[in-house]
C-alpha cells in the first residue's frame, strides 16, 4: 500500500513495485491512477490527515506501507497503531533534519554564519536537529525518533531524500534555469563561484531505494541522492543542454550580491553531499538513473506546467519557499553597475 501515491516519489515507486511482483494499491486524496502504471495496480482514495479512512483503507492489512507524505509525531503514531495489520513500513524523510556539530541546520541557515557545515560526505551517523513542532525539518525529526522508537512493532526503513528532481514536482529548483532560458536571458549570475553543491534525489532512484527496503524489512534510516553531487554552474548548464540554448553564467564570490539577484535554489555557501554507503551495504542499492539522464523529463513537465501561464500560478508554492527567483530587473541593474 502507497500513501501518496499520484506526489512526484509515489508515482514512480508504484511503477516500480508493481513491475517487482508486488500487488499495489495506490491511495491518493483524490483516487487517481498514473498512466505509467500496469494494470494491476489498485486505486483507492483517502487522506491520510484522517485516522479513519485510512484505518479503512487499511483494512485487513497489507505486508507493507509506503508513506510518501508523513511529518511530524501524529502521523508516526498513526503509522504505528497499524501496526498489528502492517507487516513494516517505508516512510521518505529529508536530509533536512541534519545539523553541524556547532548547531546549525537548515532552519538557521538565513541567520548570519548559520548555514551548517556538513562533513563530507554526510553519513546517516551525523546528528539531527531536535524533534519538535516548530519546522518542517524538527518535524521529520520527530517522525523518525517515534518510528525507530517503535521498530520492534512496525519495522520502519526511513529514506533520507536530499533536493529530490523529476516530472510532477511542486517546487522544482530548475524553474530558476529552465524560465530563464524561456524568457531568453543570455546571463544568470551564480554566487560562491557557481560551485554550491546540494545533493539532488531523483526520484527513480528513490523508488529503487523503496523497492529494494519493501522486500528487506528493517528498522533504519538511509540517505536517498543520486550518485552525483553536480555543482549549480554544471546543473545550469546540463539544463541549457537539454534546452538548446547558450549562456554566459557570471560568477560571483560569495553570497548572492542583492537579496533577489543570484540566489538560486541550489546555491548553498557550504556543500551538502550525502554517502549512499549505508544503502549499498544493507539494500544492496545501485542507481538507475542519473542527474543528467533525468533532465530532458523534468524540463518537458516544467514547460508544460509554464505554458500560458504565471510561474506563480503554475508553481504556487515556490513562491512562498523561495521568494521571487526572477527579478530581471534588480538583475539588469546589477550587472549594469
Amino acid at each position: 500500500m502507497v500513501l501518496g501515491a499520484t506526489g512526484q516519489i509515489g508515482r514512480p515507486a508504484v511503477g516500480a513495485l508493481a513491475r517487482d511482483g508486488w500487488e499495489v494499491t495506490a491511495v491518493s486524496r483524490g483516487g487517481g491512477r498514473d498512466e505509467g502504471w500496469p494494470e494491476g495496480v489498485r486505486v483507492a482514495r483517502a487522506d491520510r490527515a484522517d485516522d479513519a479512512a485510512l484505518a479503512a483503507v487499511v483494512g485487513d492489512g497489507c505486508d507493507v506501507l509506503v508513506d510518501m507524505v508523513a511529518y511530524g509525531t501524529e502521523h508516526a503514531r498513526q503509522l504505528t497503531s497499524l501496526a498489528g495489520r502492517v507487516g513494516s513500513a517505508v516512510v521518505i524523510s529529508s536530509v533536512s533534519v541534519y545539523e553541524d556539530d556547532k548547531g546549525r541546520n537548515f532552519d538557521t541557515q538565513d541567520e548570519p554564519d548559520g548555514f551548517p557545515e556538513y562533513p563530507v560526505p554526510l553519513t546517516e551517523e551525523q546528528r539531527t536537529v531536535p524533534p519538535g513542532d516548530a519546522s518542517y525539518s524538527t518535524r521529520k525529526a520527530a517522525l523518525e525518533r517515534e518510528l525507530l522508537a517503535a521498530g520492534d512493532q512496525l519495522p520502519t526503513t526511513l529514506l533520507r531524500a536530499g533536493a529530490i528532481h523529476g516530472p510532477h514536482c511542486q517546487t522544482p529548483r530548475e524553474l530558476y534555469f529552465v524560465k530563464r532560458n524561456l524568457d531568453g536571458r543570455t546571463r544568470r549570475i551564480l554566487p560562491f563561484g557557481g560551485k554550491s553543491r546540494f545533493h539532488p534525489a531523483s526520484v527513480h532512484n528513490i523508488a529503487e531505494l523503496i523497492r529494494l527496503a519493501a522486500s528487506r524489512p528493517g528498522t533504519r534510516v538511509l540517505n536517498a541522492v543520486d550518485p552525483d553531487a553536480p555543482t549549480v554552474a554544471e546543473i545550469a548548464g546540463a539544463i541549457d543542454a537539454v534546452m538548446g540554448v547558450e549562456t554566459e553564467s557570471v560568477l560571483v564570490d560569495g553570497p548572492p550580491p542583492a537579496p533577489t539577484v543570484g540566489d538560486t535554489p541550489w546555491s548553498v555557501p557550504a556543500p551538502v553531499i550525502c554517502s549512499m554507503s549505508a544503502a549499498e551495504r544493507e539494500l544492496s542499492y545501485r542507481p538507475v538513473a542519473r542527474y543528467a539522464q533525468t533532465l530532458p523529463d523534468t524540463v518537458a513537465w516544467i514547460e508544460r506546467q509554464l505554458a500560458g501561464r504565471d510561474w506563480r500560478e503554475a508553481y504556487p508554492r515556490m513562491f512562498p519557499a523561495y521568494g521571487d527567483l526572477f527579478d530581471y530587473a534588480a538583475e539588469d541593474a546589477w550587472l549594469e553597475a
